[in-house]
């Protein structure tokens, strides 16, 4: 019986090790066009799929075991101890939801450590998966070279240039070839001591070839990185400003955001509240939003706080503060890729892909380790532990262990277990298979709806493209009532909603009254709007795109809705609090001034985003048009000056901004000798367009405006039961705003 158990559990541990090597080896390549992020969420789904399935046959294993049997290693504890602290920092956040998602796919990353460490228990094994990812990295650089030379593989229009990627990411491809490459050399070195081709041998030259074609990879990689992305990556001096005000500067939860951050995730909400305004004098970045800081650890301290920093550099050093890296450089193939990962994360900004290949590789490094523990418990920093049951009067915890060092437990830590204890010992194994196919089956459940819901979105958007209005609502409708937890979904399903309304109200004959039925359509649909992007809001209040949203419906609706315009005021400044740095935000308010003709706030809105930025013409453009329209005409023919100056390099905006210089100039009654004069040269770049700031939809003014729901009333809270209320029998084609950032 027990040589059949023994050949079950040996069978369950080759099924998972033989499922991680082939994860290991398509990881890079899964990408697909079906979601609204092909890049990053495929390899998330394939790479918790296989971790959760792998926990399931861990716990069979233990089953078949008869007993609780785990791998010790020095790193456990730090890794625990590191995931405790995101995972409460996710808990503690404002944008919870947010957060949970993140590190619920960071959790996945850990899991993969501790099962790598507990199935990888001979040479054969962990041979297999650095093969596995070596051989991954192979093909990535074979296709990274077809690429260059533009012989494509995909048949997808998108993927035909030739710094396309399957991690969507020129960075986060060149740090994934960086850290399998000595993995490859490492195997391949010996041949540098051969002294004739007889001696040569497969392994050998595979990874050889293996090496160089990497390689070759990698150089081109980072060519095309260092060529034509090194401007997006942020700089340090900010990513270090805004780590340090993250946790010193959050009004309302100061102890919260210095101990555990803003929340592991969310380092975009740090980077539009913190940011300084000296960030808009950089002509290629300031208009960007960073979802990243500018490394790995400045985002660790920004969102996860003191306690997460301190923790994963406890971590670190637990791996590099050994007494025998001479001997790990020579003995462990993963020692050097490992290192170079914990540098890199301190250098660069570590996505999902980069952090899970980094403690991919401290599992297999662990795994390796664990094959030259010593031979007594004194010795041995690697070993494996049995759970037994004792009873509570034995201690507080009911559980005790017992130390297994080479196969033989060692007779110094055997326990004196009664009759009763062992019978629940017995039972211990299906305890934890238990816990492990509940975690997997919760965890897999809810992934399921979060994957299914964005599929049915990403859907919703090729709708939206083809204008198959009807089918963007709907399939809309159906993503939220599967997974309501998706600011996103809400954000872009107010605007269709919107849009459903505008361009219904537009179909109307003018100086005609709409019958009952399409007012009362209308009035649906613009309270679902204002409802669904105020749920954006609760999801994610943090989260700046989600109140610009919210005042742009509520601007739509000035003169359509009561104090509609109060609102759209109210929400801009909420707006502001989240971005204050940013002048986009004060052109906006601006923008809604200088709708309702308040010339004078519209100026000062104006003015301020000149201060924050005084290079940006767009600025003084619409200064100008505020001041012409109160009426200082010479104030604002200056104000066209000026952008005139800055906009030299663009030639059609010379062209606009010099007919309206020639139109003010009448107005004045102005020699034209101004136009006539030689535009002085400008270097500044990355101007936006030139234009007034108005709304992107606008519902025709109502006689007697409707009433609409305020921005702080109540708004309805996100559950699994959430179900948007559909429009019956119209067919709309609109054009609603469908993007999504990528997360």
């Amino acid at each position: 019986m027990q040589l059949k158990n023994n050949e079950v559990s040996a069978y369950l541990e080759n099924i998972s090790l033989l499922i991680l090597g082939i994860l290991l080896l398509i990881f890079p390549f899964s990408f697909i066009t079906i979601t609204t992020d092909p890049f990053t969420l495929p390899k998330q789904v394939i790479f918790g799929a296989i971790v959760l399935i792998s926990l399931i046959l861990l716990g069979a294993k233990m089953i078949s075991d008869g007993s609780v049997r785990i791998r010790r290693t020095p790193y456990d504890f730090p890794i625990v101890l590191f995931t405790v602290i995101v995972l409460a920092s996710s808990f503690f956040a404002i944008n919870r939801f947010d957060s949970i998602f993140n590190s619920i796919t960071f959790l996945f990353a850990v899991l993969a450590y501790f099962i790598i460490v507990n199935i990888a228990r001979n040479k054969s094994s962990i041979f297999f998966l650095l093969a596995s990812l070596t051989l991954g990295a192979s093909l990535v650089s074979i296709f990274a070279l077809l690429n260059f030379v533009k012989l494509y593989v995909f048949p997808y229009a998108f993927t035909h240039f030739p710094s396309f990627n399957t991690f969507g990411s020129l960075l986060d491809q060149t740090i994934y070839l960086l850290l399998i490459l000595p993995v490859a050399v490492y195997y391949a070195m010996p041949l540098l001591r051969v002294k004739s081709t007889s001696d040569l041998k497969g392994k050998e030259i595979a990874a050889g070839v293996a090496s160089l074609i990497i390689l070759i990879g990698l150089s081109l990689t980072s060519y095309q990185f260092l060529t034509t992305q090194k401007n997006l990556i942020l700089p340090f001096e900010t990513g270090f400003q805004t780590a340090f005000a993250a946790i010193s500067q959050d009004a309302g939860r100061t102890a919260t955001g210095f101990f555990l951050g803003s929340g592991f995730g969310t380092y975009v909400t740090d980077f539009t509240r913190f940011k300084q305004a000296a960030f808009n004098l950089n002509q290629n970045l300031w208009s960007l939003t960073f979802f990243r800081s500018s490394s790995f650890v400045l985002e660790l301290l920004a969102t996860t706080g003191v306690l997460g920093l301190l923790s994963y550099l406890y971590l670190t050093l637990r791996v590099i503060k050994d007494k025998k890296w001479e001997k790990n450089i020579v003995e462990n193939a993963a020692y050097i890729p490992l290192i170079l990962g914990i540098v890199a994360s301190i250098l660069l900004p570590f996505t999902f892909t980069s952090q899970t290949i980094l403690f991919v590789l401290l599992g297999i490094f662990a795994a390796i380790q664990g094959l030259k523990s010593g031979h007594s418990l004194k010795e041995a920093s690697f070993y494996d532990i049995v759970l037994h049951f004792v009873a509570f009067k034995k201690g507080i915890i009911p559980f005790a262990t017992s130390p297994i060092v080479n196969g033989e437990t060692l007779e110094s830590n055997n326990l004196d277990l009664d009759k009763e204890e062992r019978a629940y010992t017995k039972f211990l194994p299906i305890v934890f298979f238990v816990l492990f196919l509940g975690f997997a089956g919760y965890i897999g459940f809810n992934g399921y709806l979060y994957v299914s819901s964005d599929v049915t979105f990403q859907n919703s958007l090729v709708a939206a493209s083809a204008n198959n209005g009807l089918q963007t609502y709907n399939d809309q409708v159906n993503a939220i009532k599967t997974f309501p937890l998706r600011d996103s979904y809400y954000r872009v399903y107010s605007q269709t909603n919107l849009a459903l309304a505008n361009s219904l109200a537009a179909q109307q004959p003018k100086n005609s009254t709409p019958s009952a039925q399409i007012q009362q359509t209308i009035y649906t649909l613009i309270q679902q709007s204002i409802n669904a992007a105020r749920t954006a809001v609760t999801v994610s209040p943090q989260n700046v795109v989600n109140w610009e949203n919210l005042t742009g419906v509520y601007r739509a609706l000035i003169g359509f809705g009561q104090n509609a315009e109060s609102f759209a005021v109210l929400t801009n400044q909420q707006a502001i609090l989240l971005n204050p740095n940013n002048p986009q935000e004060y052109i906006n308010l601006g923008g809604i001034y200088y709708q309702l003709g308040q010339w004078d706030e519209a100026q000062r809105q104006f003015q301020i985003a000149i201060n924050l930025k005084p290079d940006l013409a767009n600025a003084y453009y619409n200064l100008g048009h505020a001041l012409e329209s109160k009426g200082d005409l010479k104030t604002a023919l200056t104000q066209y000056q000026a952008v005139r100056t800055l906009v030299a390099s663009d030639q059609p905006s010379v062209k606009k901004i010099n007919e309206e210089i020639a139109a003010l100039e009448q107005k004045i009654g102005a020699s034209t000798q101004t136009q006539a004069q030689t535009t002085p040269a400008s270097d500044i770049q990355n101007q936006p367009p030139l234009g007034i700031n108005t709304p992107e939809n606008q519902l025709p003014e109502q006689k007697s405006p409707v009433k609409i729901p305020a921005p702080n009333e109540p708004s309805p809270t996100p559950t699994k039961s959430v179900t948007p209320t559909p429009v019956q029998g119209t067919q709309i084609t609109p054009s609603p705003t469908v993007a999504i950032p990528q997360p």
